[in-house]
């Protein structure tokens, strides 16, 4: 007899928007990305969050706020 469990990381795009501010790289303009992140087992979810992300429209670099 063979089990076999699936686990998943799935991502989806909720919504952009421009942010305040520039890019510290090439000085182009930022955006907001709100992402919902479901992790699951065998079909069955563990976690889910929804995380801000910031992007730079022209480098398409992922930018990190420091507090």
């Amino acid at each position: 007899m063979c089990l076999v469990c699936l686990c998943d990381d799935e991502e989806t795009e909720l919504g952009r928007q421009q942010a305040p501010g520039s890019c510290p790289y090439c000085g182009g303009k930022v955006q907001m990305l709100d992402v919902e992140r479901k992790w699951m087992f065998c079909f069955v979810p563990l976690c889910f969050k929804i995380k801000r992300k910031y992007l730079c429209s022209s480098c398409d670099r992922r930018l990190v706020l420091y507090h």
